[in-house]
């Protein structure tokens, strides 16, 4: 009878690890996959589009060359990118000069290596702090963040590093260390998506982590400064400026953003209302933050929903950013499993689907349909990610806010 009543709950955990198993095994095969791709022996695969990961590679040549000013200039960069793929390409670089000396070492590799040692090891990195934060939830956030996981390994960026920095910060806050603000800091490699934590920092008066955050970054900006000169910082300002500018006039594939200024530009909406009505959210965002205390809610549901929110505060996100909202919803899902309802955690699963799959689908078929030579233009697909961003926050919201009605009186 004993064996009879285990024999249950032995099998699901079993199917369990062969599901896991199984995730893990495509996510190998489409890295070895993606690995050959970058692997251009003898440039046999010129001409061709570039990714994200190639313009990685060539700031990390010129960082050694000693151009990287030149970088920041998309006129210079857009040539290093047609001479190192064949073709024309839109990436204009707009990162902090930090992140040039994080990815100046992989100009010591061969591309298809450099690629493999960067994305695998950021992605193996992630899945086990996910693990860690997720715990029995762990494979079916696997299933849920699979088409996200696929978009940053196809395009080789560096979601899964900025995914595992906010998953050690969460940690570093629920261990009560102040070594929290090492990982927070180094998230200035991506500033717009730790604004919602550096305002948690702040609210919940963690000055010693906030003291750690802010030397991390001095101390980041100090080495960048030494090691490539003070004009780095003017060439980086002009480099955002000049974004911004492009930004506005829709050259970026606005239908991969994650943002609600996306959603609204690719329906028609003038940019300067689509900044302002980005803005508001943001706003609401952060309040919500400020609010979670007040409305009793604990440590963990509080930082799950800084980090979800934190993809809504810029206008400049993308769906390679969503390993964040992964590390956001691991933290959040045993409260709204125990407080929703089926049709709200079957919203909530659909939903985060469709974040993460909605640019790939949309990607794979302007490829299909015009070829990899495409330019979008009026033809814009609409982005669809933000407002279901923005849904899915305010129903996470409604669902943790009944943890005060399920406490025992007292």
């Amino acid at each position: 009878m004993i064996a009879k009543t285990l024999e249950p709950s032995q099998s699901s955990p079993s199917r369990s690890n062969r599901y896991t198993r199984t995730i893990l095994l495509l996510l190998a095969a489409v890295l070895a996959m993606k690995t050959v791709w970058f692997w251009d022996l003898g440039g046999a695969l010129h001409p061709r589009e570039i990714v994200d990961f190639d313009t990685f590679y060539i700031v990390a040549e010129m960082v050694w060359r000693g151009e990287i000013e030149q970088a920041y200039s998309f006129a210079t960069m857009s040539q290093a990118q047609e001479a190192f793929g064949g073709k024309q390409s839109f990436m204009p670089w707009t990162y902090p000069p930090q992140f040039n000396l994080l990815v100046a070492p992989l100009a010591f590799l061969p591309l298809g290596l450099a690629y493999s040692c960067f994305t695998a090891g950021t992605l193996v990195a992630y899945l086990v702090i996910l693990k860690r934060i997720a715990g029995d939830h762990f494979q079916r956030l696997l299933l849920v963040l699979f088409p996200a996981i696929i978009v940053t390994v196809a395009c080789g960026q560096n979601g899964f590093l900025t995914g595992t920095l906010i998953g050690l910060t969460c940690l570093g806050f629920q261990r009560h260390k102040a070594l929290a603000g090492l990982p927070l800091g180094l998230m200035i490699i991506k500033p717009h998506l730790a604004v919602t934590f550096a305002v948690y920092t702040l609210i919940a008066r963690r000055w010693i982590t906030a003291l750690v955050a802010a030397g991390t970054v001095a101390a980041t900006s100090l080495l960048a400064t030494l090691l490539l000169g003070p004009g780095i910082w003017a060439a980086f300002l002009d480099g955002v400026k000049e974004a911004r500018v492009f930004l506005e006039h829709g050259m970026y594939p606005l239908y991969r953003m994650i943002s609600v200024y996306a959603a609204l530009y690719t329906v028609g909406v003038p940019a300067p209302i689509a900044i302002t009505v980005q803005v508001l959210v943001a706003i609401v965002a952060l309040m919500m933050i400020g609010f979670a205390s007040r409305r009793g809610l604990g440590l963990r549901q509080s930082l799950g929903l800084a980090a979800v929110a934190s993809l809504l505060i810029s206008p400049y996100a993308y769906d390679y950013d969503l390993p964040i909202y992964g590390i956001g919803l691991a933290l959040l899902l045993p409260d709204l499993e125990r407080l929703g309802s089926k049709v709200e955690l079957t919203a909530i699963y659909v939903m985060s689907v469709l974040i993460g799959l909605v640019g790939l689908a949309q990607s794979f078929r302007l490829q299909v349909q015009f070829g990899p030579d495409v330019t979008l233009g009026d033809d814009m697909p609409v982005s669809v990610a933000g407002p279901a961003l923005v849904v899915l926050l305010a129903l996470m919201w409604r669902i943790l806010g009944r943890h005060r009605e399920s406490l025992p009186a007292t």
